[in-house]
């Protein structure tokens, strides 16, 4: 098992292209640990939590049994993808889209949020 810090330190170098990784707490937004200097892991912290808790109501309303593996975001430069981890955290990151690598990410999160300790 992995310390959050650790974990957090090992995606943002594993990573090729990652402009930002933070663990947030979903219930409130707030980032618990972040690195990186791409974008501003507070603000997408916090508006992430808004795409998760969205989700997870239309999960319900559907009726759709499981859990959530992860969201992706694609946008014309870059690339955010979502992990939930445990009941009420995520892993959050977001790489450049030209040098980073979509599978090498998503496994990358994976692998974290399987080890991390909170």
């Amino acid at each position: 098992m992995a310390n959050i810090e650790q974990t957090i330190s090992t995606i943002f170098n594993q990573v090729t292209g990652t402009l930002g990784v933070a663990l947030v707490d979903h219930e409130s937004g707030m980032a618990l640990a972040t690195r990186g200097s791409g974008i501003n892991l507070e603000v997408a912290a916090a508006g992430n939590m808004e795409v998760v808790r969205a989700k997870m109501r239309v999960m319900e309303a559907l009726d759709i049994e499981g859990e959530i593996e992860d969201i992706l975001i694609t946008l014309s430069s870059q690339l955010h993808i979502i992990r939930p981890v445990g009941s009420n955290l995520f892993l959050y990151l977001a790489i450049d889209r030209k040098t980073g690598n979509l599978a090498m990410a998503r496994h990358q999160l994976a692998k974290g949020a399987s080890e991390l300790k909170v």
